[in-house]
């Protein structure tokens, strides 16, 4: 899903917004942004295989496939235009290691890293290692964050259990691959730019106060904004409208010449 605004940012281009959805979950999170980030912003937004319009593909499980799949379309962003990535949950784990590998590939950096309802890479969390936990101890974790919908957990053969479960367990796989590459000195590290940390106020996994060690993971600046809502806040209009304006605000001051 890319769509823009129809207004350049700074009369050249506009910033091209990545956005990762959370986990088990496809892109029509963001279906509303591209009305809500306001002027100068183009709304890309990355499926990863195996869900929606990429549902035939099978799904990755580790950096290596992740990369091999997404690295080749943000290199070309980097290199055509000023841009900057959004990830939410296990989203922000993979614009984090899109940023760390892009910059490892000599690409211009992106104007900032976006992370939402996210701990840093360094911190455990309480789905680590739950990828392979039988469904009656996985299930009451997903429960917790509202990752499973009303009946869900209490239909075994249900429609849910046997199309969405799957890719949440895989993608818990992904998550925790992310997380040991992060922390690998030769596949991790800080990135060089600045960070902007979202939280939810009632999120009972990535709890805001937690959310300000991402200082650890950049070379840059930080920001934090907390927002109304538990774990899933990116479809709330709070959230695009501060990531857009923080599109127009980098762009302004990014260094003379950069991205242009």
């Amino acid at each position: 899903m890319a769509s823009g605004t129809g207004d350049d940012a700074e009369g050249g281009r506009p910033v091209r917004l990545h956005c990762l959805a959370h986990a088990g979950a496809g892109v029509t999170g963001y279906r509303t942004w591209p009305a809500a980030v306001g002027p100068g912003v183009e709304v890309a937004a990355l499926p990863l295989p195996g869900r929606a319009g990429r549902r035939r593909e099978a799904r990755v499980t580790d950096r290596a496939a992740l990369l091999a799949d997404l690295l080749p379309t943000l290199l070309e962003s980097a290199r055509t235009g000023p841009y900057a990535l959004y990830g939410h949950s296990l989203g922000a784990l993979v614009a984090y290691t899109l940023t760390r590998a892009l910059a490892d590939a000599g690409a211009p950096p992106p104007l900032f890293l976006a992370v939402g309802a996210c701990l840093p890479p360094h911190t455990a969390t309480a789905l680590i290692g739950a990828s392979d936990l039988p469904d009656e101890r996985l299930l009451p974790l997903l429960d917790r964050l509202g990752s499973v919908p009303q009946g869900g957990s209490a239909s075994p053969g249900g429609l849910w259990r046997r199309t969405v479960l799957p890719v949440l367990r895989d993608d818990l796989r992904l998550a925790r691959d992310l997380r040991d590459r992060a922390v690998d000195p030769a596949t991790g590290g800080r990135v060089d730019c600045p960070v902007l940390v979202f939280a939810g106020r009632d999120d009972p996994l990535a709890v805001p106060a937690a959310l300000e060690h991402w200082r650890r993971w950049t070379n840059g600046p930080i920001e934090q904004h907390t927002l109304a809502g538990d774990h899933f806040f990116a479809d709330l209009p709070d959230l695009p409208r501060l990531v857009g304006q923080a599109c127009r605000d980098h762009l302004t001051t990014a260094p003379s010449g950069a991205h242009r």
